[in-house]
């Protein structure tokens, strides 16, 4: 990354909408889901009602939207305070390597700190390798398992 691209995170705003869907899609498809569009419409709609406790953020690289995270807050019986999940992080594959990844989740970092939250928790897919070289160097594996029955 050279010093004319930089990078720029901020809030998703409504504006966003069209960009957020194509960087949105683009994550669907590197995990191989296909999440429905009512689902994806809550989404975003969630994403911008303050009352929720859901939040996402934009990168930018000189004005180019190239990646998303989103957030949610929520309660823990191990604290008073909040944790805050981050759900969903994606790089457009033609800026990954570039910081563009470490700058959402510190964007992140820095939400959850302001909200009063004692801890950032995530999750990945085993075989992320290259996502994990940076979670390795920016966060702690929590030696948890991961189990999961589907309600449907």
């Amino acid at each position: 990354m050279t010093a004319a691209e930089a990078i720029c995170v901020r809030a998703l705003i409504a504006a966003d909408h069209g960009a957020w869907l194509s960087l949105w899609r683009g994550y669907q498809t590197f995990y191989q889901i296909d999440i429905p569009a009512e689902t994806s419409h809550m989404t975003w709609t969630r994403i911008l009602d303050e009352g929720e406790p859901v939040f996402g953020a934009l990168g930018l690289v000189e004005e180019r939207a190239v990646g998303i995270v989103h957030w949610v807050l929520h309660r823990s019986c191990w604290t008073i305070g909040n944790y805050c999940y981050l759900q969903d992080l994606f790089v457009a594959d033609d800026m990954r390597g570039r910081g563009l990844g470490r700058k959402l989740i510190e964007h992140v970092y820095s939400a959850a700190r302001m909200a009063g939250c004692s801890r950032v928790h995530w999750l990945t897919q085993e075989t992320n390798v290259n996502a994990m070289l940076l979670y390795d160097r920016i966060a702690n594996r929590s030696g948890f398992i991961q189990y999961r029955k589907i309600l449907t």
